[in-house]
């Protein structure tokens, strides 16, 4: 495999990454540390991170606790949970902050369907946005005589043999996520 068709495969692979990320900050029920990756606290001054000012435990499967390790920051972090789209109302109780996530309902369980399904035909058109790329470099160096018109064919093939492989396993993941929210 070519040099050119690596650094694709790279792309397309970060791509998944991303996804998978996407799918993991959706709450399926289970309370998982990875729905608080995407909220912030103002701390002194700066938007940080929840995760870099606090540690975040999993006492059992519908809770989590968020233990700051600056007890100034409790409020502020219940604040901007609060502000998120996350629908959890915390707990404070001086010390920490309780998470407890409720049952989905059936209705939320199809809107998160939905979500999950958009983040997989996001991440399939990135992957194809990468193919697309890929063939206008390989025509590209065809038209300047770096390679042959084999080469350009091989080429064009192997990175929709990749393409479709990537697509697969990202239709797996979503149906891996979707089977995850829809089990009660």
């Amino acid at each position: 495999m070519s040099d050119l068709i690596k650094y694709y495969e790279a792309k397309m692979n970060k791509t998944l990454d991303s996804v998978k990320a996407d799918f993991a900050s959706v709450r399926a029920g289970r309370a998982n540390a990875a729905v608080l990756d995407h909220i912030t606290v103002d701390y002194y001054g700066t938007a940080t991170p929840l995760n870099q000012v606090s540690a975040i435990s999993s006492p059992d499967p519908r809770s989590l606790v968020i233990s700051p390790w600056d007890h100034s920051l409790l409020r502020a972090i219940e604040k901007a949970i609060q502000t998120s789209d996350l629908g959890i109302n915390p707990q404070n109780d001086g010390k920490v902050i309780r998470l407890a996530f409720p049952q989905l309902t059936e209705e939320r369980r199809k809107d998160l369907t939905k979500q999950v399904r958009k983040y997989g035909e996001g991440g399939k058109v990135a992957i194809r946005n990468i193919r697309r790329d890929a063939i206008d470099k390989i025509k590209a160096q065809k038209k300047k005589g770096e390679i042959t018109e084999d080469d350009q064919k091989d080429y064009e093939k192997e990175l929709q043999t990749l393409t479709d492989k990537k697509i697969k396993e990202l239709d797996a993941l979503t149906a891996e996520k979707e089977k995850e929210l829809m089990s009660v």
